[in-house]
Formats: structure tokens, sequence, C-alpha cells
């Protein structure tokens, strides 16, 4: 499916202007706001596979830097800035796809930060959020601390996670997922690492696995809107 892409400029009211990606399919069906994860900016592979895989299920994704990111710092800015450049990104994805439904998330600290966002005030437009790969603690310190938010979110939450997860043990996450019910549901992707890559021996290869991630994510964008 034919796609334009576009870089732009993202003005994040009070904290400065950031770069953005919107990778548009024509008649788009809906538009994923797509935050990257802490270590690594929109234009990683990963994200760029994501749009692109994405646009040929016919769904546009809006990505963007979060500040520290844009500015070349190591360490990630504080909740309320990340939330107010996610709130920034769903307004400028509304206004470049108008009429078209807003799913948002992202990738670990991404999709983190966005839950958090949603859990505070609910993104205007937002239908579901979707995280790819959510980091539920710290790496191989099992705990269901960070997951405490997700209580106060409304809408349906898709978590795409890989078995072998360091930051997202699935014996802490299983719990959290029956416990926010029928709005949450979890996709497991078998011998995934926390960016979905997995194991020689697994018998396929990292594209397969993504191939999963974004087939099941293209597939749950459709069923809600």
């Amino acid at each position: 499916m034919a796609a334009k892409t576009q870089e732009l400029k993202l003005d994040i009211a009070r904290i400065g202007i950031v770069s953005a990606i919107l990778t548009q399919p024509d008649h788009a069906r809906a538009c994923y706001v797509l935050a990257h994860g802490a270590g690594a900016d929109m234009r990683h592979s990963f994200m760029e596979k994501t749009a692109e895989g994405l646009a040929s299920h016919g769904i546009a994704t809006f990505r963007f830097n979060f500040p520290y990111m844009e500015e070349k710092k190591g360490r990630p800015d504080q909740p309320a800035v990340a939330h107010a450049a996610i709130r920034a990104a769903v307004a400028e994805a509304a206004r470049l796809c108008p009429g078209v439904p807003l799913v948002a998330g992202g990738k670990s600290f991404g999709g983190r930060m966005t839950s958090q966002a949603q859990s505070k005030a609910p993104l205007p437009g937002v239908k579901g959020l979707a995280f790819l790969g959510f980091p539920l603690h710290a790496d191989k310190k099992p705990s269901a601390e960070r997951a405490e938010h997700l209580a106060g979110i409304a809408i349906p939450m898709l978590f795409l996670q890989g078995t072998r997860d360091g930051l997202a043990d699935l014996g802490h996450l299983r719990p959290v997922i029956e416990t926010l019910g029928a709005k949450a549901t979890l996709h497991e992707i078998a011998g995934g690492d926390h960016s979905f890559a997995v194991l020689k021996k697994s018998g396929r290869i990292n594209d397969e696995a993504l191939t999963e991630v974004l087939d099941t994510l293209a597939a749950w964008i459709d069923a809600l809107t």
C-alpha cells in the first residue's frame, strides 16, 4: 500500500520544538501515535519498521522525539515533560489526520509515559493504548509497581510482550492483565526479548517475530476502530 512520509516539527507548549514524522498510507483507517523507547529515538530501525509495517496494513503512524532525545541528552525527561510531549503529539496527529481514529502508545518508556498521561487525564480522541514491550519493572527486578496507574485507564489496552522480556516478568504481568479485566489484552511473542528479538534456536528470525507483533497490533486497531 502506497504511503507518504512527512518530516515535521512538533511544538510542545512552554517546552520547545522537536522533530516528528508522519507516515500516512492512502485512505488510512487509523493513526498510531508512536512514542520511542528510552535509549533510541524515533528513527531507530525498530520504529522505522513499525511505521512501514503498519502502513502496509493501512494504518498511519505519528512518531516524534521526546525533548531529551532531540537535545541528545542521556537522561530521559521528567514524566511531566514526557506527558506534555505526548499530548502535543496526539493533538498534532488529530490535526494532520482529521476524522481518523487515534491510538496511542509506543515502545517501552514511550508506552509507559503514554499510559501515565492517559491515567492523569484522557488523551483527546484516543480510542485505545498499545504497548510494544511495556516496561513493568527494572531489568530482572520483577515487580508490578509500575502498573498501579493502569487501573485508572478506562479505554482498551493492548500489551505486546516477549516471553524473554527482562523488563516484564510474565509471572507479574499476567496477574496485572487479569486485574484490568476486559479492557486489557495480552499477546505474548514466544521467545521474544524486550525488543521482540528471538534466539536462533527458536526456528524463526527477528523479522518474523516483528511481523507477528504488527499483524496483531493492526488486527486489534481494526477491531477497536
